[in-house]
């Protein structure tokens, strides 16, 4: 009887440890479009991790760049490609699609 309730305590335990995130990550989504990001602004909480995926709906391949960011993508066109980076300190820190910099343009915004 005793390991019966041993093995309950494990696996109620297990199921209330498994019910948290794996890590303390955002995740967040951002579409080129006409050669423009959108949204163009996105704002994450500092201290924590991000994965932001950015999906390309036009047809050419774009370059996410940012050097404050510290990364460089290059998505395929009719593609989507994921970026991670931080924790970051509260701030602001520009991206832009390097292959259309005049209108590619955004930040991410850490508070």
């Amino acid at each position: 009887m005793k390991r019966f309730f041993v093995a309950l305590a494990y696996a109620a335990f297990i199921g209330l440890v498994s019910s948290f995130p794996a890590h303390a990550q955002e995740a967040l989504t951002t579409t080129i479009k006409n050669h423009r990001f959108d949204p163009a602004e996105i704002r994450v909480p500092a201290g924590k991790r991000v994965t932001l995926t950015v999906v390309n709906d036009d047809a050419s391949a774009e370059e996410f760049d940012s050097r404050s960011l510290k990364v460089e993508k290059i998505i395929a066109g009719r593609s989507k490609a994921m970026v991670s980076f931080g924790p970051l300190k509260p701030g602001r820190y520009e991206f832009e699609g390097e292959f259309n910099s005049k209108t590619a343009k955004g930040v991410v915004i850490a508070e």
